[in-house]
């Protein structure tokens, strides 16, 4: 078998544990099943994260990276400030009902990570690059329409990722469509008030 560097295996793993844990929960996923499920050897996992906790690191930030990427690319360039925060959320959303053992996982992730020391860094730069990323959204919307915020633009960030967690967390216990899409106009509405 050809040898495959630790900058190529690193991608290959990474997606074979967000596979298998999006599947099959945290708990599952050890270094021995992350392994296996891409068919490489354990050690493999080791020499390339070092610890399993290391990999959970890596798995949190591609998760938030790809969730990123899908909401910046919906950012409207022409629209009102109203309408792009509109769209923003809108998109955000779709990530939830198409996704939602990305959502899922996160979850399970952020909620182990609070109890391990070696992964907390990671869940709060998932936390800050998350709010980075909605506060600057926020921003050049505004600027980008002359909006004059009535709240610093990191407040309305911070504001909306909360009622946006808290949707999130009710579509993945007790999902009700109809419920969930009254409260996330009513969020948005609520946020541009806010702004």
């Amino acid at each position: 078998m050809a040898h495959v560097s630790a900058a190529e295996r690193r991608p290959q793993l990474i997606k074979a544990a967000i596979a298998l844990m999006a599947r099959e929960g945290v708990a599952a996923g050890s270094t021995r099943a992350i392994a296996a499920e891409l068919g490489v050897a354990q050690a493999t996992v080791h020499y390339t994260f070092g610890t399993k906790e290391e990999l959970y690191r890596s798995v949190m930030e591609q998760l938030t990276q790809d969730l990123v990427d899908q909401v910046t690319q919906a950012a409207p360039t022409d629209a009102s400030f109203e309408e792009t925060v509109v769209t923003l959320a809108e998109a955000l959303w779709r990530t939830v009902l198409e996704q939602p053992a990305s959502h899922q996982l996160l979850t399970e992730l952020s909620m182990f990570a609070l109890r391990t020391p070696h992964v907390q860094e990671a869940l709060q730069s998932h936390y800050s690059e998350v709010l980075a990323v909605t506060t600057k959204l926020v921003r050049q919307a505004a600027e980008r329409t002359g909006h004059q915020l009535g709240q610093p633009a990191e407040t309305i960030a911070r504001f909306f990722l909360a009622g946006f967690d808290g949707l999130t967390m009710q579509h993945l216990s007790l999902p009700d469509e109809e419920a969930e899409n009254v409260c996330l106009r009513a969020l948005v509405s609520a946020v541009l008030a806010m702004a």
